[in-house]
This record gives C-alpha cells, structure tokens and sequence, in this order.
C-alpha cells in the first residue's frame, strides 16, 4: 500500500488528499485544528478553479456571491472602480474546509484533528514523523500544507523563519448594506484591508497590519480606530456593520519571503510553499491548485511499486515555478504600493489613469483556468 501523511488540512491538504485518496493511496491528514473553524484569509476565490471545482463536485451547497468588481481606495478614501477580466466568488473557510474534509474523509482519507506534527526526520527512504498525541508513523512520502507558519518550519531550519517578521493578520465576518458583486481593497497607513461577500448574505472583513502598530496603540480596537478608519471607507465599513464574531481571528508571525519548495524531500504546498500578498486575492487559488498538480505528478512518479523520488522532486519544482514563481514576485513587487498615504495615492493615481497596468498586475496575478 503507498501511504502518504500530509500535514495540514487547509486546501492544498485537503486536495491533494482527495486526489490521492481517489486513486487509492492511503492517505492519513493532521490537522491541528478541529473542523469547521475560521482562519484568517480574504474568502475570495478567482473563477480558475471553477472548470477543477465543477468537474469534480467541490462546490458546496450554497449559493455563492459572484464577483465581477474590483475597488481601491487610497488611505485618504480616494477610490476607483474597474471590471474583474475573470471574476471570483465569496466563500468562507468554515464552509469550504468542512465541506472538503467531509469529501476526503468519505474516500477514506484518515483525518488526525487537533494533532500537531512534532518532528518529522527523513532516513534510509523512509519519514518518521512524531505526533502530539503520542503515535510515530512511519510512510514513504509527506506532504507539507500546513499553511502560513507552523512548528515544523523551525524545526526544519527554514531560511525565512530566522528574520522576523513586521505582519498582522486581523479576520471578522460583519453583515451590513454593500455590493456583492464586489472585492474591495482600502488602504490605511502600514497596511490594507480586503472586503468582500461570502455565503449566507455575510461578508468577509480581513486586513493585513503591522505588528509595530499594534503594539503602540496597545489593542487591535485601538488601531482599528486611530488607524484603519482614518479611510472614510474603512470607517464606513466600520460604523455600519454587524461584527459577528466574539473576537477577530488574528495571525501573526507569517512571510511573504520565498520559501523552498522542497524541506529534507518533504514536498511543500499551499501557503508552506509561497504566500502571496492578500493584495492579489488570490491565494485560495493558488493553494487549491498546487494541492492539485502535486497530486498529480504523485501519480505519475509513483504510478508503480517504485517511488522515483528525485525525478519527482525536480518535476514538482519545474511545475510549480512555472505556475507561480512569477505571480508570488508581482504581488511582492506591487505590495510596495501601498500601505503609505504616498504610495496609495500614487496607487490609486496610476490605476485610474493606466487601466492597462492595472488589468496587466491582476493578469500576472491570476492564473488560467485549469481542469
């Protein structure tokens, strides 16, 4: 039997295991979380997956708010809005996730919740992987999906986790009166926030902040007041919404720095393999493709009892950098716009008078539809 341990059940885990499941490999997932549960990410799929989603009935069964606009406000509210070239839909990760471990685990995939991967050490061909509920597993072949940041990178002495990192992820859910045919991005000083609806007539409120601030202001409500709202749109945003969580999800010590594909032969997707920018909306995307040409070329290269181990690894490494090396680069490159009163002005400046540039970013941004 070829086994095969994924660690993490966001959507590159989740789709690799069901590809994989599909064909008959063993496939054992941890999650350490327990579904359904919030994560902060912007809820916003590009219309790419929708031909991989349709053929393979991913979708849930909701009905999913199309999107079709993009919106940029500066940090002083001036703001532009464009037609998206592909368009997306809003759908949260409570759903989704849900809905995909329930799928995985109908094919037979075993799924571990609330299990942190202690250490996971490549000899003789083999991983043996240490878990925190106190059972070793021994498998051929492990798969890195565990998102943002995790134990597991420091372990493995990956270069980006030796520099700090400046960010802040802050995620709500609100209910109020806007467009839902719209993803908006308004820009405050040292950072910007995505709008946009999901399923059941909410939307998702997501922003990317500086740690620093957070710190001199002392409390997220603090920052969000003396910072965010200085946008006359965030405040907006702000004043009229129904807040439906307790508390914000928040994340921090996350990179959008490159990161290598390939730790100790451990095969890295999703967002251990690259981040990018909440900027480009787009990495629900790019996480739930990778899931899937990894899976893929598993297939392939170890379509026999033979596991060819090397030739994947450099087809894996071909594949994905031919997929998303560039799109990560552009969203770190036009990250620089903004986040300043300077810089976003200049932004929305430069979108409203070269329309071309702007449908040239999400292009470079933004995949093709894929299958």
């Amino acid at each position: 039997m070829k086994e095969i341990i994924v660690v993490g059940g966001g959507l590159a885990g989740l789709i690799s295991s069901i590809e994989l499941a599909q064909t008959g490999y063993l496939v054992t997932l941890f999650e350490k979380k327990k579904y359904p549960f919030h994560r902060v990410c912007g809820e916003y799929i590009s219309n790419e997956v929708v031909p991989y989603f349709s053929a393979n009935q991913l979708f849930p069964d909701l009905e999913l708010p199309q999107i079709q606009q993009f919106e940029l406000s500066s940090i002083r509210g001036k703001s532009l809005q464009m037609p998206l070239d592909l368009g997306g839909f809003g759908l949260s990760r409570f759903e989704l996730d849900q809905h995909l471990v329930n799928k995985a685990s109908a094919l037979g995939v075993r799924v571990h919740e609330q299990t942190t991967i202690l250490s996971c050490v490549f000899s003789d061909e083999k991983f043996l992987i240490e878990t925190s509920i106190g059972r070793q597993f021994e498998v051929d072949l492990v798969i890195g999906a565990y998102g943002k940041n995790s134990i597991l990178d420091k372990k493995l002495s990956r270069e980006f986790t030796s520099k700090r990192s400046p960010f802040l992820g802050v995620k709500y859910h609100v209910k109020t009166d806007a467009p839902k045919n719209m993803v908006s991005l308004h820009n405050f000083e040292g950072g910007y926030c995505g709008f946009s609806a999901i399923e059941d007539g909410k939307y998702n409120l997501c922003y990317l902040g500086s740690r620093s601030v957070l710190k001199k202001y002392g409390s997220i409500a603090e920052m969000e007041e003396n910072v965010l709202c200085k946008n006359p749109q965030l405040k907006h945003l702000f004043k009229n919404s129904d807040f439906l969580f307790d508390k914000p999800e928040v994340i921090n010590e996350f990179s959008f720095a490159p990161k290598e594909l390939i730790e100790n032969h451990i095969l890295m997707a999703g967002d251990a393999a690259g981040l990018i920018t909440p900027l480009c909306g787009n990495g629900m995307a790019m996480a739930i493709h990778s899931g899937k040409i990894l899976a893929d070329l598993i297939k392939v290269y170890w379509a026999g009892d033979s596991l060819k181990r090397s030739e994947l690894e450099i087809a894996y490494l071909k594949e994905w950098n031919a997929l998303f090396k560039r799109r990560l680069w552009v969203g770190r490159q036009t990250q620089k716009l903004f986040g300043t009163k300077f810089s976003s002005e200049l932004a929305v400046g430069l979108v409203q008078s070269v329309r071309p540039l702007a449908k040239r970013i999400m292009k470079n941004t933004h995949g093709e539809p894929f299958q």
